[in-house]
């Protein structure tokens, strides 16, 4: 017999609460509140232990059918004479039955969780089965296929669950499913046959009615943010790298967009880990090893042990991918796969400490991808990769330390950010220099073995770390772990009446005067017309001195984070900073150069440098630069400047100088990778009827470019570029364009965006309020490439009426979208704006809105920054 229908959800829920009389109290409301509290979670880690699920799924293929499902739950259960809270969102209209030990019962419900009473409970083995139709929140569905992302607390949107991180489980999986689809998921396929390489798969066993069933074999424990899935038309490649069978599930229809990159990509993972097990001296943990490349994933990555997902367009790369991008695919699969150590084996127990997982996935990924480009200097790729990032949101209002308390899950996708992923890596690095790369591997593995498929606290890390460094490891992370924002390092460069250095030192300063200190090593450099002087300093106290500089010549200039590990905001003295403008370019060292233009850009957004002059530096710095990392940098920057922080007056001044600049490096470009990354700078700056003729030109074929064949992304950026600027003829460009898209998934993404390209505003004004519906916003990568249209520079006056509904938007877009979405949502909106009009917006926006939480509140400061600056610099007004 069905439970009681529970209609009105009241009071079946003051039942489960008071079933057990005693036990009935307010004190049980805390753990039914919307989320997964951390009292709730406290609760159930107290209750149950030795979990395991087992769900079964009927997935039709039509996409707005329901899912349905059953899940059976066994647990060794503890009685506390509490209730047992399952996590499921919206139980009252998608369960269908709840047993306990076999005999139906009656349960509550609340908007978020299923309520068991205590009287329903005993101590000993329980198993819990659910009978449910699945939320689609999470699963992702779309016509021909569908996939999981449950990260950070997702999982309850789909399926019956105990939400939390440190209730690890066994997990088995039945899907049954349309015929002629495939499906992958964490455990092995347990049907006993494999699919056909390079073709629609065949695993599964056929049914009797159109459908396929696969049985996936029980994990290893895992959390439920990691179990995944993925069911529809996909191919499948397989390959065998030291003597480990991969399988990997993909939707490119491009035969020779996949032969291009099939060997890399298994190589990439074969290598990454060879390498893990070789530093973590521990196997690969988790059997087998499938990874899918989803179309408009919502991330890079997703680490689902036995079952990694990847957005598609990071691994198959163009024949034109810039070196940052073929790095890029290196480094997102190096960090995916070190998550079967750092986060799969070993979870965080609750999500203050979600930082852990990802800042050893990107610290591993750096050390990971050095053999596979030995060309590269990685030192130099690590500065850029991480400080400029990190910068960007420590230099904010709305700074954030790397580890944050988290009352509850539903809040944890807000600590996710350029914090977590870039600057944690920094510090990762700091420490490991002040302990030694040894003592700090050999912590790590300690750590490892003795938390494996278990879950660990960042503190468990430092007391195993700590007996082994020379410092105090507690003291050092309260500042660099628990406190938001930089230091500001200070170079004070005295000369001698001879022109000789008198002194040199370094002053550190706390920006927002609290008194903090920030230990760390220095690695300052005297730049000279034909040598460096290099030094080291250990920063502990506010100031700290070079003897050895005393009675140098006066060099071009200091830079204090010489290679480029030191943290913080460097402030030039005066003559230095004039140096970084005249010399810059001629500095022979790759990281002074790099380090070096960092600097600028710092002294750029706080008023010490002009932009013009910024620019004109970057111009001098490209035509010579040799480095490929530091030149897409640079290009980078010099959009910005070019788009943001001067005016549309100097803008259109200089246009013609900097487009044949760049056209010019483009042809004299050595390598295919640089000369795509000149033309995707030539194709953002374009503005004179010169360029656009040529990028049109482009676009047609009838101009080439020799060493660099374009493809279809090229031409695709060719056309939206052509739209955007309103070249005649801009429609019949996009209808030819869309045409010449074969592969269905990329031609619904150019559909989608293509109504925030239109030159007719009521369009793109009807294309923004489809946007408040939350179905219009699932394919999270094409809403945002969207909104970068939108809101381009050229289009911003008119895009300001779009600011504050974007705000307004923010809790919603939060609640039902990804983790990344809002902060990516709110940079998409701003970016393109530098008025003062938009920048009071936002101002008044958050000083109407005080109820705002706090870290959404930071994402808001976060993305407002630079239009803040822009305001100020080029307007004098805002900020």
């Amino acid at each position: 017999m069905l439970a009681s229908p529970c209609r009105g959800p009241e009071w079946p829920l003051a039942l489960a609460l008071c079933a057990a009389g005693a036990a009935c109290g307010r004190a049980d409301t805390a753990l039914t509140a919307p989320g997964v509290s951390a009292e709730l979670a406290a609760t159930r880690r107290s209750q149950i232990t030795d979990l395991h699920y087992a769900f079964t799924l009927d997935i039709p293929a039509e996409r707005d059918a329901p899912v349905r499902g059953v899940a059976d739950i066994r647990f060794t259960f503890r009685h506390t004479r509490r209730p047992l809270v399952l996590d499921f969102v919206a139980p009252l209209e998608r369960v269908q039955e709840v047993q306990v030990g076999g005999r139906t019962i009656e349960y509550g419900t609340t908007a978020d969780h299923i309520v068991i009473p205590p009287t329903d409970l005993a101590d000993g083995e329980t198993v819990v089965s659910v009978r449910f139709t699945a939320g689609d929140e999470s699963l992702n569905r779309n016509p021909d296929f569908l996939y999981t992302l449950f990260v950070p607390d997702r999982a309850r949107f789909a399926l019956p669950v105990f939400d939390q991180p440190d209730l690890k489980a066994r997990v088995t999986l039945t899907l049954r499913v349309p015929e002629g689809w495939v499906a992958v998921g964490n455990g092995a396929d347990a049907t006993g046959t494999t699919g056909t390489t390079g073709t629609t798969g065949t695993t599964g066993t056929t049914g009797t009615t159109g459908t396929r069933t696969y049985r996936f074999a029980e994990t290893e424990p895992i959390p439920t943010y990691l179990i995944a899935f993925a069911a529809g038309r996909f191919r499948i490649e397989e390959a065998v790298r030291d003597g480990r069978r991969m399988r990997m599930f993909h939707r490119e229809t491009d035969a020779d967009r996949v032969a291009r990159n099939r060997d890399t990509i298994f190589g990439l993972h074969a290598a990454a880990l060879a390498w893990l097990e070789a530093y973590t001296g521990i196997p690969y943990p988790f059997g087998k090893f499938d990874f899918v490349a989803v179309p408009a994933f919502q991330y890079g990555g997703m680490e689902h042990p036995g079952a990694v997902f990847y957005r598609a367009s990071s691994l198959f790369l163009e024949p034109t991918a810039t070196q940052s991008e073929e790095l890029g695919r290196a480094s997102l699969i190096a960090h995916e796969t070190a998550h079967m150590w750092f986060g799969d084996l070993v979870t965080m127990r609750w999500f203050d400490d979600v930082w852990m997982k990802e800042v050893f996935a990107n610290f591993m990924a750096a050390k990971i991808v050095n053999p596979s480009f030995p060309q590269v200097n990685h030192d130099l790729r690590f500065l850029l990769a991480h400080h400029p990032a990190a910068y960007g949101v420590d230099r904010t209002a709305g700074a954030n330390p790397i580890r944050q308390d988290l009352e509850n899950l539903n809040e944890a996708g807000t600590l996710y950010g350029a914090i977590i992923y870039q600057k944690a890596p920094i510090v990762m690095r700091h420490l490991e220099q002040r302990v030694g790369a040894d003592i700090f591997r050999d912590g790590l593995r300690e750590y490892l073995n003795r938390f494996r498929f278990a879950n660990a606290t960042w503190p468990d890390l430092i007391a195993v770390l700590d007996p082994l460094a020379p410092d105090d490891l507690g003291a050092w992370s309260d500042i660099w772990i628990a406190s938001p924002g930089r230091p500001t390092v200070a170079t004070a460069l005295s000369l001698a009446s001879d022109g000789t250095i008198a002194s040199l030192a370094f002053h550190q300063a706390d920006p927002e005067r609290l008194g903090r200190l920030w230990p760390q090593r220095l690695s300052p450099v005297l730049v000279y017309a034909d040598t460096v002087h290099a030094y080291a300093a250990d920063l502990r106290d506010p100031a700290s001195g070079i003897a050895e500089a005393a009675g140098l010549a006066a060099p071009r200039f200091v830079l204090a984070n010489g290679d480029g590990l030191p943290y913080g905001e460097f402030v030039p003295d005066s003559a230095s900073l004039a140096g970084l403008v005249a010399h810059l370019p001629d500095a022979a060292d790759d990281l002074v150069r790099a380090a070096g233009w960092l600097t600028l850009w710092d002294a750029m957004l706080n008023g010490r440098v002009s932009p013009a002059l910024v620019l004109d530096v970057g111009l001098r710095l490209l035509d010579t630069e040799r480095s490929e990392l530091t030149a897409q940098r640079v290009l980078g920057d010099l959009q910005d400047v070019y788009w943001r922080f001067v005016t549309a007056e100097v803008r259109a001044e200089r246009a013609a100088e900097i487009e044949r600049f760049l056209w010019a490096r483009l042809e004299r470009s050595p390598t295919r990778s640089l000369k795509a990354a000149y033309l995707g700078a030539y194709r953002a700056v374009a503005l004179t009827p010169a360029a656009l003729a040529r990028l049109e030109r482009l676009w047609r074929g009838s101009e080439r470019i020799r060493g660099l064949p374009l493809a279809e992304r090229d031409f695709t950026a060719l056309a939206q570029a052509l739209a955007l600027r309103e070249v005649s003829g801009w429609e019949a460009i996009l209808d030819a364009q869309e045409a010449r898209i074969d592969n269905p998934d990329r031609k619904a993404r150019f559909a989608f965006v293509r109504p925030a390209l239109s030159a007719d505003t009521t369009t793109r004004d009807a294309f923004f309020e489809r946007l408040r519906d939350p179905a219009n916003r699932e394919h999270e990568p094409w809403v945002l490439e969207a909104l970068g249209y939108l809101h381009h520079p050229l289009r911003a006056a008119r895009a300001e009426r779009y600011v504050l509904p974007s705000l307004e938007m923010l809790e919603e877009i939060r609640r039902t979208g990804d983790i990344f979405f809002p902060l990516g949502w709110l940079t998409a909106t701003l970016d393109g704006h530098q008025s003062p009009s938009a920048a009071a917006t936002v101002r008044q926006f958050l000083e109407a809105r005080s109820d705002l939480a706090p870290r959404l509140r930071g994402k808001v400061l976060q993305a407002a920054d630079g239009l803040d600056r822009a305001a100020r610099i080029v307007h004098g007004v805002g900020g």
